[in-house]
């Protein structure tokens, strides 16, 4: 009897070790990609019709500080977000005016001018 209780504690104790030696750990999910954004500054020159001349198909155009265009440099007119027109810079210029050439459409005081 001392040796069947013996046995039975002996096979008792080797499946609880046995058992220990497998260890399942959960897999970790792997990380989401993470998305680099890139980030560019706007460097488009916009300006806005200060005088119109339809007469002689001339506007003048005033730009931020530091920001007067080329001369010969085409630009688009924009009223309400709809492109009316193109002119193509000419000069002179005047601190941050500078006057431009009505290549196609019309202008009136207060369109935006883009390069764009």
């Amino acid at each position: 009897m001392r040796t069947i209780m013996l046995l039975t504690v002996l096979l008792a104790g080797m499946l609880a070790g046995g058992c220990s030696w497998f260890h399942y750990t959960k897999k970790p999910a792997p990380a989401p990609a993470v998305q680099q954004s890139i980030v560019t500054p706007d460097t488009s020159l916009i300006a806005k019709v200060i005088s119109v001349n339809s007469v002689g198909r001339f506007v003048v155009l005033g730009f931020p500080p530091g920001q007067v265009p080329k001369v010969d440099q085409i630009f688009f007119l924009y009223r309400a977000g709809l492109k009316v027109g193109e002119v193509r810079i000419t000069g002179p210029q005047n601190d941050n005016n500078i006057v431009a050439d009505l290549s196609t459409g019309d202008a009136q005081v207060g369109d935006v001018v883009r390069d764009q």
